[in-house]
């Protein structure tokens, strides 16, 4: 300890920094204690160290000893909790992508052979298969939105719902939202309504997000509103002022309006929870699983906004749906891509029929890659019954082989046995004779993610299972329009 010290002090004397350590010794009663130290020298005008200090205390090492251990366990524990947290996610990321194509694989061909039967492809309908095939639909169609619903809510939860914030019009975004409800909305006799002011002007959102949003609203009224009653879809520009901050901003207000049944105040605070409904009875009147409103809320805090509720029991209620508007615009002309960004409605569809048809070359090839028999059978019907000419491929080798005909288009299911989708579309896209065939991912793979997978391998477009054959014919035909110049 002395030579130690010694060497420190001289260290310090000859005008190096100041010394710290540790000290071990002996007491007489044979104890070891232990002991920081530090040595610093005092300079005068001319930097000459004139005087030497030493400061010493005695420290307990073994508590601190255990005290670093106790550390390095808590850190173990946290580390093996954090592990297995990111384990139970994954899990749960890779449970939701297999139930998803699971579930949306059957779906494809309930819906789309039930979508050609009601177009009367094979032969006409009396009108009870009629009636029959639109409970079928309608029911598929049902289980979809629940399946959407749970991958939503999951992608939300997990961080992993990333927002593709445009200027949308709030007047499109609020009619095309009503267009998805308007059939039932009939068959019940509800009155709908629309409350938008002149030249609202544009919001920067999702799109896809708000829709989804107002549309929960607006079938949540539609379904507790009685035959007869009435649903209102109202919109309003607002100043808000932030007294703490003394800021004014400007915000927009999507109010839904129903006379239905309304809610009890005590059941207020459960609306908005997941997989929670007010009457959770076994005989309920109303089916749903209860994630509708939770959807609603995440979305609307995902756009830095908020949603509330003020309802009466037997009168009805108003949801809000409040969103900061810092770049509104005044609205003007919609632009033609804020069409094609609408969720496809029966106008639009028509629209883009009459649009196109009549420009495509006669019976375009098509390969089909898809191992499900099923789909094979749905595709291949409703496509060869729309004029084009088909190959089949059931697995990501024979899609590249047969790519070898030139097709002038290309849909590839993803998951298939062998080679998966994603590589066959890497090794077509390598073929310089396939550079500019346009190439339809068609996959139940719906996950965050997975459409820039797809696109990322070489893919033109994206559908996820279960699709509309009525929207996949448009996009074909949009596709071999775009493409025919560049072959």
């Amino acid at each position: 300890m002395q030579e130690r010290l010694q060497q420190s002090i001289a260290e310090v004397a000859s005008g190096s920094s100041p010394v710290r350590g540790e000290v071990e010794y002996s007491m007489a009663d044979g104890t070891t204690q232990f002991a920081t130290y530090a040595i610093t020298g005092l300079k005068d005008d001319r930097d000459q160290v004139v005087e030497i200090i030493v400061e010493g205390e005695g420290v307990d090492f073994i508590k601190r000893k255990q005290a670093e251990e106790q550390l390095r366990q808590t850190n173990k524990q946290l580390a093996h909790v954090n592990a297995e947290l990111a384990r139970a996610t994954r899990l749960k990321d890779e449970f939701l992508a297999n139930m998803s194509h699971e579930l949306r694989t059957p779906l494809t061909s309930i819906l789309g052979m039930a979508d050609m039967l009601k177009q009367e492809i094979y032969g006409s309908l009396n009108e009870k298969q009629h009636q029959y095939l639109e409970v079928i639909f309608q029911s598929g169609k049902h289980l979809l939105t629940l399946i959407n619903d749970i991958l939503d809510l999951a992608k939300i939860e997990s961080g992993k719902m990333e927002l593709q914030i445009l200027p949308t019009s709030i007047e499109a975004l609020c009619n095309s939202s009503l267009n998805f409800i308007k059939q039932v909305a009939y068959q019940k006799a509800i009155k709908l309504e629309t409350r938008i002011p002149t030249n609202i002007g544009q919001i920067d959102v999702d799109e896809l997000r708000m829709r989804q949003a107002l549309i929960n609203l607006l079938s949540n009224a539609v379904k507790f509103t009685p035959e007869k009653g009435q649903v209102v879809l109202e919109v309003s520009r607002e100043f808000s002022t932030d007294r703490l901050h003394q800021h004014t901003q400007q915000i927009i207000r999507f109010s839904v309006i129903d006379t239905g049944i309304g809610i009890a105040p005590e059941h207020l605070p459960k609306l908005f929870q997941s997989f929670v409904q007010i009457d959770s009875s076994l005989n309920r009147k109303y089916s749903g699983t209860g994630l509708g409103l939770a959807l609603v809320k995440q979305i609307a805090e995902l756009h830095q906004g908020t949603v509330s509720v003020v309802s009466t029991v037997g009168q009805g209620s108003r949801f809000t749906i409040t969103l900061p508007s810092q770049n509104c615009s005044d609205f003007t002309q919609m632009q033609a891509i804020q069409l094609e960004r609408t969720l496809p409605s029966e106008q639009l569809l028509q629209l883009q029929d009459s649009t196109v048809t009549g420009l495509l070359p006669a019976q375009p090839l098509i390969l089909l890659a898809e191992d499900n028999p099923a789909n094979i059978d749905t595709f291949s019907a409703y496509l060869t019954s729309c004029g084009f000419r088909l190959i089949v491929a059931t697995n990501g080798q024979e899609a590249i082989n047969l790519a070898q005909q030139q097709p002038d288009l290309i849909l590839m299911d993803i998951q298939m046995p062998g080679m998966d989708g994603l590589e066959a579309i890497r090794q077509i896209r390598a073929d310089c004779t396939l550079t500019n065939v346009p190439i339809i991912a068609v996959t139940a793979l719906a996950m965050a993610g997975d459409r820039d997978k797809c696109l990322a391998a070489g893919a033109t477009e994206y559908l996820a299972k279960p699709v509309s054959l009525k929207q996949l014919k448009t996009m074909i035909q949009q596709l071999l329009t775009m493409s025919k110049p560049a072959q």
